[in-house]
């Protein structure tokens, strides 16, 4: 019990912080979410865990990922990507449907890489062995 309510708390805080950030008021925050104010308030302090449902309607009224909001909150894993990835999900100036497609790119890219790897070492072994018979002979 007492992890559900560490969640609870650290995706109060995150919403606190990303409101913040945001410089909406939670009265505010409330009417764009279509949550009640006191309600938003709980979710806030720690009180209340919000279903995925609210998470979205609070991403929604941050103009947020739903999936940051997620993943704060425990309903899916971390997604991969490092710093790049991270960039383009924080950045407000995209819709959600550019930052997908983006990420989509940016994956199928790290997964091209990933696979030519074991390629490029098999490539530069056999190099590496024909310059030393060449030196040797």
């Amino acid at each position: 019990m007492e992890k559900v309510a560490d969640i609870a708390s650290d995706i109060g805080e995150y919403i606190r912080q990303q409101r913040s950030n945001a410089k909406i008021s939670l009265r505010q925050l409330s009417k764009l979410a279509g949550v009640s104010n006191p309600y938003l308030s709980q979710i806030e302090r720690g009180v209340r865990k919000p279903s995925a449902e609210i998470l979205q309607q609070i991403a929604k009224g941050l103009r947020i990922s739903a999936e940051a909001l997620y993943v704060q909150a425990g309903i899916l894993d971390l997604p991969t990507g490092g710093p790049v990835g991270d960039a383009i999900r924080a950045d407000t100036e995209l819709t959600e449907r550019q930052k997908q497609v983006l990420l989509d790119v940016y994956e199928s890219f790290r997964r091209e890489n990933a696979a030519a790897k074991p390629e490029q070492a098999a490539q530069a072994k056999t190099e590496h062995q024909v310059s030393e018979t060449k030196e040797s002979a």
